[in-house]
């Protein structure tokens, strides 16, 4: 009889303790990011870097499942991602908060990471502040200062004498146009105007006007990734401005695929520096851009990479730290951490939790009948400049 009675206390135990168990082996991931409105192809190319990482590598870490729940931002709307970030940390109970494709949004959010002690990893958002809002996160993108600063200085030293800036009037495009001119000035350079344009569907030919007004000897441009770029590609090319004519440079965004397609032969001898494209030469980019149209339809972009590239790092976080969610352990478990991405070799810096990567000069050539972005110089091993100068 006592036996019996055991057997049942037994079973009664593991019935009252296993719905605890089984949740303890699941990890929840909160993805955010704009499934809709003007950035929703950002939002969805991150995802789908998301996606395939994840069709890889399984969805098994540490022993326990990886679950993932999407919430829409929208767009740029910094109170509504830090009230999905909260919904996500106390209504889901996530572990760890990813995505971010724009900056505001991701500032928003840096503050629950920071106020929950959770593991947090931006996929895209590129304005240098960001990984300083919350000491538990990291970032798998860029910075604009990265990019722009030894660009600015590369210009320089190729013989531009002047620039004029044209830049989106929000975080990443001050960045950009900050960091360019301190890069190019430092170097020799003289910035002769500036202009600052709307980030919602901006008209661009009154401000295309004023940069062929000064006659520079090149416009630098930043503009966010989506319809943006052709947009002012066309502005450009209707007000007699082509890399015929002057010279352009700019962020990535501008010669990225979709811009191009728009562009058409204007785009030719348009210089960008950027941190990836899909038409990097390497073998491990070839498979990544292989698997990613065999699973989406399309090439993959900066976004994608940023988004497969994060949760690489969360799975790796994840393994060293033996399934632990700890923020402390995961952020801990993330610096320092280096590998090869279809970009090229990249890192977690350690003290300031922000990526180290190569930036390749690129100039749009048309290749077999396709405009594409062709590599012939690079900086390797940059890291974000701000930090770097910021007290130790």
């Amino acid at each position: 009889m006592k036996r019996l009675i055991a057997a049942w206390l037994g079973l009664l135990a593991v019935l009252v303790v296993s719905p605890a168990g089984w949740a303890q082996q699941t990890i929840k991931i909160g993805v955010i990011l704009p499934f809709s409105g003007q950035f929703a192809d950002t939002g969805i190319q991150l995802d789908n870097g998301i996606k395939l990482y994840m069709q890889q590598h399984g969805d098994i870490v540490a022993g326990k499942k990886i679950e993932v729940i999407r919430k829409d931002v929208g767009g740029i709307a910094p109170e509504v991602a830090k009230r999905l970030a909260q919904e996500l940390v106390v209504r889901d109970n996530v572990d760890i908060l990813t995505g971010f494709a724009l900056t505001p949004n991701a500032l928003a959010a840096a503050d629950v990471s920071a106020q929950a002690k959770k593991f947090m990893v931006v996929g895209n958002a590129a304005t240098s502040i960001i990984t300083t809002k919350s000491p538990y996160m990291a970032r798998t993108s860029v910075t604009l200062p990265q990019i722009d600063e030894v660009f600015g200085d590369w210009a320089a030293k190729q013989g531009i004498k002047t620039v004029y800036t044209i830049v989106s009037d929000y975080g990443p495009g001050i960045d950009a146009e900050t960091s360019f001119v301190r890069g190019f000035t430092a170097a020799g350079g003289k910035a002769v105007g500036s202009v600052r344009v709307p980030v919602a569907n901006p008209d661009f030919s009154a401000f295309v006007q004023r940069a062929k007004d000064a006659n520079p000897d090149a416009i630098f441009i930043f503009v966010p990734g989506g319809a943006q770029p052709a947009a002012l590609g066309k502005a450009l090319a209707g007000r007699g401005i082509t890399p015929k004519t002057m010279k352009i440079l700019g962020n990535g965004e501008i010669a990225m695929e979709d811009a191009l397609k728009n562009m058409g032969d204007d785009a030719i001898g348009i210089i960008t520096a950027f941190h990836y494209d899909p038409n990097h030469d390497s073998a491990l980019n070839k498979q990544f851009v292989a698997d990613y149209n065999k699973a989406f339809g399309r090439n993959p972009d900066i976004f994608s990479v940023g988004g497969y590239d994060g949760m690489r790092l969360i799975y790796e976080a994840l393994a060293k730290t033996g399934g632990n969610t700890d923020g402390q352990a995961l952020i801990d478990a993330a610096k320092g951490m280096a590998w090869e991405s279809p970009r090229g070799p990249i890192a977690i810096d350690k003290d300031t939790r922000d990526i180290v990567q190569t930036v390749y000069i690129r100039r749009v050539e048309k290749v077999d009948g396709k405009l594409v972005n062709v590599e012939f110089d690079k900086i390797p091993d940059v890291k974000d400049p701000v930090k770097a100068r910021m007290p130790k």
